[in-house]
């Protein structure tokens, strides 16, 4: 990606945390960039291509953040690299503050903007997936039915704390200890699973007859 694609990207990500989604001017965002109008439209075509393009770059910002933080501070074990990952989204730092706030709005705008929604989709489903991978690390043996339901539960669950505590209703470390017990729920759900005869590849009684 080129410099100025990636600053222009940058800068949206800045003004939609600022102002929202309805927000964005290509004036306002020209300016935050330092480079012209015609530039943006240029590498972006259209809003539309625009507001896509920055969720995808919120979503990849975000992998990068704890991919690094996992390097430089190697979880000890599977649960502990859960934890990490889910809980580097609840930090009182400027980049993680604007990278939650900007994901929220664009979230939020999907509802009136449609052409967004099959890009925030398929972040989601990755998101998902990557949260049920970590969590079959941690239960090796539970159902994969099952793995992605608590991953969806939990990503549901992170994405809630974080509003709440961007918007001042719910303190950061009371955030960071509900995510915590909401961790160990599913893990402990998934113990549970795990122990239970597995339906997934069970023939029904009517294949059988």
């Amino acid at each position: 990606m080129s410099d100025r694609r990636t600053a222009i990207l940058e800068a949206a990500a800045t003004v939609i945390a600022r102002r929202g989604v309805r927000g964005l001017r290509v004036e306002e965002l020209a300016e935050e960039a330092g480079v012209s109008k015609a530039l943006i439209y240029y590498h972006f075509d259209d809003r539309a291509g625009l507001l896509r393009r920055t969720l995808a770059f919120v979503n990849n910002r975000a992998e990068r953040y704890t991919a690094e933080q996992e390097a430089a501070d190697p979880p000890a074990g599977p649960l502990r690299r859960l934890e990490q990952a889910l809980l580097l989204e609840l930090q009182d730092l400027p980049h993680v503050r604007e990278n939650s706030t900007a994901w929220g709005e664009l979230r939020a705008s999907a509802v009136f903007e449609t052409e967004l929604r099959s890009e925030l989709a398929l972040a989601s489903v990755i998101w998902i997936r990557e949260v049920a991978d970590q969590l079959g690390e941690v239960r090796p043996t539970a159902p994969e039915s099952a793995l992605a339901a608590s991953a969806e539960r939990l990503t549901a669950l992170l994405e809630g704390l974080s509003a709440r505590w961007l918007c001042g209703i719910l303190p950061l470390p009371d955030a960071r200890t509900a995510m915590r017990e909401g961790i160990a729920v599913e893990v402990a759900h998934l113990a549970r699973r795990a122990a239970e005869p597995s339906t997934e590849d069970t023939p029904s009684r009517a294949n059988l007859d």
